[in-house]
């Protein structure tokens, strides 16, 4: 099954593939070039993964068991900080979407909306044209306020509700956590995944 990568690719858990089940050619594997053996605390597989993509790999998942993985206490990938992988995330979202997009809006006014909003380069903030949001004392609010910037006066980002704002959208929203409420305020909008937003949860 294609998993259809490039939608997919920036929420935190990926396309839904573990790194273990991968395989692919020798001659693939070389084009692409070995794991960054850069130390403990490199995640090694989403760099990888990345690198795949980078070179026009894709992914399709294999429906049976064919290797079994021993998970354990000292294995390497607990060595790796959530810091790390967000701060990877966010660079390869800033690479792949919004080099290309002149402005967007942040699906999500809340937390992880914020915190994405805050780790993007100067340039990529200065894109983002708002927030939105269901969250009537969020859109009340009608504004964020990035304290922590050097810029005078500091920058107010409007926050619309999401039939207000303007796509494309990355959306900070997980999914099948509202009980299908959000999947239907997107399906509304009639957008389509890949060119008017992106997932990055």
């Amino acid at each position: 099954e294609n998993l259809g990568i490039e939608g997919r690719v920036f929420t935190s858990h990926g396309p839904t593939v573990i790194m273990p089940t991968w395989f692919c050619s020798r001659e693939w594997f070389d084009r692409i070039g070995t794991f960054d053996e850069g130390g403990k605390g490199v995640p090694e597989d989403l760099l990888f993964f990345y690198e795949n993509l980078r070179k026009g790999g894709g992914m399709f998942r294999v429906d049976h068991c064919l290797l079994l993985y021993r998970y354990h206490s000292e294995a390497a990938t607990h060595a790796v900080l959530e810091e790390t992988i967000w701060k990877n995330r966010v660079r390869f979202l800033e690479e792949r979407v919004l080099s290309l997009w002149p402005s967007f809006t942040i699906w999500n006014a809340g937390k992880q909306g914020r915190k994405l909003y805050r780790s993007l380069s100067s340039k990529n903030q200065k894109k983002v044209v708002s927030f939105c949001d269901v969250d009537r004392s969020k859109i009340t609010k009608g504004f964020y306020t990035y304290q922590e910037s050097k810029d005078m006066p500091k920058p107010k980002i409007p926050i619309y509700h999401f039939t207000e704002a303007k796509p494309p959208f990355i959306i900070c929203v997980k999914l099948d956590l509202t009980g299908g409420r959000f999947e239907e305020n997107l399906s509304s909008l009639k957008l389509k995944e890949g060119v008017d937003y992106y997932h990055f949860s």
